[in-house]
């Protein structure tokens, strides 16, 4: 599906049709203050060529660091037929799909995107994807407040300090002019403190991320039958790479949680220096006109023969802007196209044996990693495929000597939590071997010596 630019024969008929003499003549409204000259620093442009080895040599000062950094962006291998039928012209170049007859394709795609993800999560309806996993987080924030908000109580949101710090702090932005405050769960031990939960003054809604920011499992069934019991509604913020083990959030306590969200990264899109990427949400059926963004609805037509359409548009922006349920819920199309593509070519069985391989090499880096004289674990957790380790010096110190061998050791904790200056959040994917759990053994040794 190429892109044909109009012919200057074309412009003269456009031009004549309209009554324009020129094309400036449309852009006379505009004052000349108002307009940007010609850039004088500006190139001639490179050819193909030249272009494409002056990125590639840019590139390889990137560098191709073995990654043991995880926290939301995770190095998992990506099967090359995903990009290789994603970046087709056809999916590539489409925008959003209104006109349902002439994009029956993509909204065929979507329509198994959205079926893939309710299963995973264990959910009743899926959406079309929105921007990230933070704004996902809010927007299901967002949405429960409005699903469960009464004039008795305030607007709150409860959210365990062990959730993202990049989600809590997007949340934050995002819900701070529309009347709802956020308040904090106290972490112990790197899980939410049960302890800790309030009494007497329920939230509208309760955040639980599982497996948390630190890699530690939750205790999710307790936390959802609390949330119900105080008549407060679940917001699971998962990663979807882990529901073919883990239980999903459809399933946690007696009842499931009620809205599930995250980002899907580890499903089909490369770390790409952090993004793109693209978020989900998923709910159940009771909560569907809440939810924001687009869903794709499979119908029949006359003739009996399956069809697919945009369901439910009423609440989208170009509708009816005012009543929306969200005005920043920008999806991300293609993303979600490459994960149905993941996911339809790992299927079940493979998506749980690259949960599972992640996690045996998770266990291997951490029991090589605290064999080394004052490294040890600082949670005695069960845990995914991440732990946090306490190391005998500086983390960001230590970060910065093992780029220079090479290795992309995980991420420190000091900037979002005081107190863990020694802390690293260190995490294994299925890409990892042996011989690379090694190599970052050695040059931890090397490097605290």
């Amino acid at each position: 599906m190429p892109f044909i630019p109009h012919t200057a024969e074309d412009l003269r008929e456009m031009l004549a049709e309209i009554g324009a003499p020129d094309l400036e003549a449309l852009f006379d409204e505009i004052p000349s203050s108002l307009r940007a000259a010609s850039s004088e620093r500006s190139s001639q442009g490179l050819s193909e060529q030249t272009m494409l080895r002056w990125m590639s040599q840019r590139a390889g000062q990137d560098g191709a660091p073995l990654c043991f950094a995880g926290a939301g962006s995770y190095d998992h291998h990506i099967p090359a037929a995903v990009w290789d039928i994603a970046a087709r012209g056809e999916f590539l170049t489409s925008y959003t799909p209104y006109q349902a007859e002439a994009s029956q394709g993509t909204l065929q795609v979507l329509f198994e995107f959205q079926s893939m993800m309710s299963e995973l999560t264990a959910m009743d309806v899926s959406n079309a994807s929105v921007y990230d996993g933070a704004s996902g987080l809010a927007e299901a924030v967002c949405m429960a407040v409005r699903a469960n908000g009464c004039a008795e109580r305030p607007a709150t949101a409860l959210l365990a300090e062990t959730v993202h710090p990049h989600y809590r702090r997007t949340a934050a932005n995002l819900v701070a002019n529309l009347g709802i405050r956020l308040e904090t769960l106290p972490m112990r031990d790197g899980r939410a403190d049960l302890a800790r939960l309030p009494e007497g003054r329920p939230p509208t809604a309760l955040v639980v991320q599982q497996p948390n920011f630190f890699g530690l499992l939750e205790q999710v069934d307790f936390l959802a039958d609390w949330a119900r019991r105080q008549d407060a509604l679940t917001v699971a913020l998962v990663n979807p790479a882990t529901l073919a083990v883990l239980k999903p959030p459809g399933q946690w306590g007696e009842q499931g949680a009620d809205i599930a969200c995250g980002d899907g990264q580890p499903l089909g899109a490369p770390m790409s220096s952090g993004g793109p990427s693209f978020g989900f949400l998923c709910t159940r059926k009771a909560l569907v006109r809440q939810l924001p963004g687009r869903l794709v609805g499979r119908t029949e037509d006359l003739a009996g023969r399956p069809g697919y359409t945009l369901t439910l548009q009423a609440r989208e922006q170009h509708i009816r802007r005012g009543k929306a349920r969200s005005n920043i819920c920008t999806n991300q199309g293609l993303l979600a196209t490459a994960a149905t593509i993941h996911m339809a070519l790992l299927g079940a069985s493979g998506l749980a044996r690259t949960a599972l391989a992640s996690r045996r090499n998770a266990l291997r880096l951490v029991e090589r990693l605290t064999r080394i004289p004052g490294v040890r674990q600082r949670f005695d957790k069960p845990f995914f495929h991440e732990c946090v380790l306490d190391l005998p010096m500086s983390a960001e110190a230590i970060l910065n000597a093992l780029l220079e061998e090479g290795i992309h050791g995980g991420v420190a904790l000091q900037p979002y939590f005081p107190g863990m200056e020694n802390a690293l959040l260190v995490c294994a994917t299925e890409k990892r071997t042996d011989d690379d759990i090694e190599q970052y053994g050695r040059a931890l040794e090397k490097t605290l010596a």
